[in-house]
């Protein structure tokens, strides 16, 4: 285990040192996240009754979705292991006396948690101090502060868990770029990354809250922002712990189909 946590510190401490990249990161997502919010505003206006959030609400996801974009962004996969994996390096890292799924689950939750913590105290200060509804509102109630760090948690898990999948997957493929475009794409829709969950048709909805897509930012963010309450927040972290257990074991059994069958070519 002492390795394993020492390979995490050292992937966290690099991370750390892209302080240049998270101040203009910072910028990016602050704009971004305003225009987003100006946008539902001109929505809402028109007729606020017959969105499901109130605008608040809506404010308040967008403002923790970009503060915490490097947990659950799909596009922040790690290229260094898609490029070992192509070039054939992935055996330098199989020759290592550890697990490799565990070390490269604990570099990615490394690698975007030091991204995360650069970005997400500076957005979330500034979205504090933006008036009522624009700027990010105070949870519901401590219970709902509470099961939003479980679900954050959990659902940062899940997201890392999925990756972690698809770099299994890439073993099986010629080139990961056409798999890397639609996973991106498909994930940044369902997870609710582009809208709401709670924006989609009901019955289009309840099947979307049943993938592991939206066990990732949509748990969380919307418990925080008060969309979601009593049981229902309840369901939502079970359902992130099931989609966990579940991916990190199809995970797993990826890798190892990968690390028998794999053949390393040159010399």
């Amino acid at each position: 285990m002492k390795k394993y946590w020492a390979f995490f510190r050292l992937r966290f401490a690099m991370g750390l040192q892209y302080r240049t990249a998270a101040a203009a990161g910072i910028v990016t997502q602050f704009f971004w996240g305003g225009m987003n919010i100006l946008v539902y505003r001109a929505f809402y206006e028109t007729d606020a009754e017959a969105f499901p959030m109130n605008f608040q609400a809506t404010s308040t996801y967008i403002w923790l979705q970009q503060a915490f974009l490097a947990l659950f962004a799909a596009w922040m996969v790690e290229n260094e292991i898609f490029e070992n994996i192509m070039n054939g390096n992935v055996a330098y890292e199989m020759c290592r006396p550890v697990s490799i799924y565990n070390m490269w689950f604990l570099r990615s939750m490394a690698n975007r948690l030091s991204r995360a913590l650069l970005r997400c105290l500076p957005i979330l200060l500034l979205a504090a101090f933006l008036p009522a509804p624009f700027g990010i509102g105070q949870p519901a109630s401590v219970r709902h502060l509470g099961l939003f760090l479980v679900a954050m948690l959990l659902g940062f898990g899940v997201t890392v868990a999925f990756f972690m999948m698809i770099y299994g997957l890439t073993f099986f493929t010629i080139s990961p770029n056409g798999l890397r475009i639609l996973i991106t794409s498909v994930v940044e829709f369902l997870a609710g990354a582009v809208i709401p969950l709670p924006f989609f048709p009901d019955k289009v909805r309840i099947v979307l809250e049943l993938l592991p897509f939206a066990s990732m930012q949509n748990v969380p963010l919307r418990i925080y922002s008060g969309s979601m309450s009593g049981e229902e927040m309840l369901k939502g972290i079970v359902l992130q712990a099931v989609w966990l257990v579940i991916l990190v074991i199809i995970g797993k059994i990826l890798l190892a189909l990968a690390e028998k069958k794999i053949v390393v070519q040159g010399g």
